[in-house]
């Protein structure tokens, strides 16, 4: 698929082969849900509004989040979050991609794309709102700096698991991943995750914890390649406490480290 962000004129044309394309997600399950043109058109009109979202805003760097699932129960509203960066279009103006984790479903393994706002909307979503938020201008000059070299990959580690824990290095999920990069970009020293990791403790990070019981783990290692507990201290694992990153907890981080703008995230909607 193409990096960029399809227009409404392209979307129909190219539908046909974007419901083919190999599964690859984050922040979602992984059932074998075919896109129909119509979610895929409500998809690419989230994803222009979205873009003329992040246009108005005057920003150039921002974590955007996607509802790939329904997480209420677990008092999280968005799955997935990667970060949207402005870049120089070939027709002189400015366009944005989108830096993040992806797992190859139905593997414990993933991997780093860059995609343009259509594809990062381009899945089966349970709710069609995106959300993003702002770091200060300083944190998104140093964002910035580190995306546009082969280090903004530095830090992924492709064993995944989608509750891997915040502290652990056993697995990496997606939000994981984004927020060790952001750690990265802040000190040039930080060269592995464990650093990254020391660094958001140091800076306040405090990981969402989860009540997930014993037959609800059961379920999701035996029912599935890319859950997996054995990597969460045994205390907090067998007390139901799963310490994960999510992106609400790293919004929540962000605006009270005084790392993001003041304010809420923007909430992108579709009627």
């Amino acid at each position: 698929m193409k990096n960029m962000l399809l227009n409404s004129g392209a979307c129909v044309a190219l539908i046909a082969g974007l419901l083919s394309v190999p599964a690859a997600h984050a922040g979602r399950s992984c059932d074998t849900v075919k896109l129909t043109p119509q979610t895929a058109g409500r998809a690419m009109t989230l994803a222009g509004k979205t873009l003329t979202s992040l246009n108005e805003s005057g920003q150039k760097v921002v974590l955007l989040a996607r509802a790939g699932q329904d997480l209420r129960k677990y008092g999280v509203q968005y799955s997935h979050a990667g970060i949207a960066y402005q870049v120089p279009d070939a027709q002189g103006g400015q366009t944005w991609r989108v830096l993040h984790k992806l797992n190859e479903c139905g593997t414990a393994s993933s991997s780093i794309y860059r995609q343009g706002l259509g594809e990062f909307f381009l899945d089966d979503l349970w709710r069609f709102e995106a959300a993003w938020l702002a770091p200060t201008p300083q944190v998104q000059q140093q964002l910035l700096a580190l995306l546009q070299t082969p280090g903004a990959t530095g830090l992924n580690h492709k064993p995944y698991s989608t509750v891997s824990y915040a502290w652990g290095k056993k697995y990496q999920q997606s939000n994981q991943w984004a927020i060790e990069t952001l750690a990265a970009s802040m000190e040039a020293r930080i060269a592995t995750r464990g650093e990254a990791q020391a660094w958001l403790q140091s800076a306040g990070y405090q990981p969402a914890a989860l009540t997930i019981g014993p037959m609800t783990r059961l379920g999701g290692r035996v029912g599935a390649a890319n859950v997996a507990f054995d990597d969460h201290p045994p205390e907090k694992r067998f007390s139901d406490r799963i310490e994960t990153v999510t992106v609400d907890s790293v919004f929540a981080w962000l605006t009270r480290a005084q790392l993001a703008l003041p304010g809420k995230p923007v909430l992108v909607t579709l009627p």
